[in-house]
C-alpha cells in the first residue's frame, strides 16, 4: 500500500520530470498546409488527364491546350498558397488569418489577370479554360473537405482518411 501512496510522490514534492517540455521550449508544429496541398496535388494527377481528355473532346486542340494551361494555373495556386501560409504559419496567427483571406482574395484576382493576358490568343477556348479552372479548384477542395481534419489533436488529414492509389482507381 505505501508504494501506491508513494507513487508521484517524487514529483508532488516539487522534482521536476526530465522528459516534460520546458514551457521556454517551443513546440513544434507539423506542416499542416504543406501535408493538404501535397495530398490535393496527389489528388490532382488522377483528375488532370480526364479534364484534357473531356476538353479535347469538346473543344479540339483549343481545348486541350487551353485545360493544360487551366490546370498549371491550378497547380501554381496551390503551390503559392501552401508556401505563403507556411510562411506566414511560422510568424503568428495574425499572419496566417491575414495571409488566408488576402491571399485567396490575392491569388483569385491573379487567376482572373491570367484569364484576361491569355483571352484573346489563338489556341484560347475560353470555355475550355473557365470550365478546367471552375471544375478542377472546386472539385479538388470539395473532394479534401472530406480528408482534412478539423481537430487540434490531429491537425492537417484525418488519421487514416488518407487517399492512395487504390483508392482513386
Amino acid at each position: 500500500m505505501s508504494s501506491f501512496l508513494s507513487f508521484g510522490a517524487d514529483l508532488a514534492e516539487g522534482a521536476v520530470d526530465p522528459d516534460a517540455p520546458t514551457s521556454d521550449e517551443p513546440v513544434p508544429a507539423p506542416a499542416v498546409e504543406r501535408e493538404i496541398v501535397h495530398d490535393l496535388l496527389r489528388k490532382a494527377v488522377p483528375v488532370g488527364p480526364v479534364v484534357l481528355l473531356a476538353c479535347t473532346l469538346i473543344w479540339r486542340a483549343d481545348g486541350f491546350f487551353s485545360s493544360l494551361f487551366g490546370l498549371a494555373l491550378i497547380v501554381v495556386n496551390l503551390l503559392v498558397a501552401a508556401a505563403s501560409l507556411s510562411w506566414a504559419a511560422k510568424r503568428s496567427q495574425t499572419h496566417l488569418m491575414g495571409v488566408a483571406l488576402f491571399g485567396f482574395i490575392s491569388r483569385m484576382a491573379l487567376l482572373v489577370l491570367a484569364v484576361e493576358l491569355v483571352k484573346d490568343q489563338p489556341w484560347v477556348s475560353l470555355g475550355a479554360l473557365g470550365t478546367t479552372i471552375l471544375v478542377t479548384y472546386l472539385g479538388l477542395l470539395i473532394w479534401e473537405t472530406k480528408f482534412v481534419s478539423a481537430s487540434l489533436a490531429f491537425p492537417g488529414l484525418k488519421p487514416g482518411k488518407q487517399t492512395t492509389t487504390e483508392d482513386l482507381s
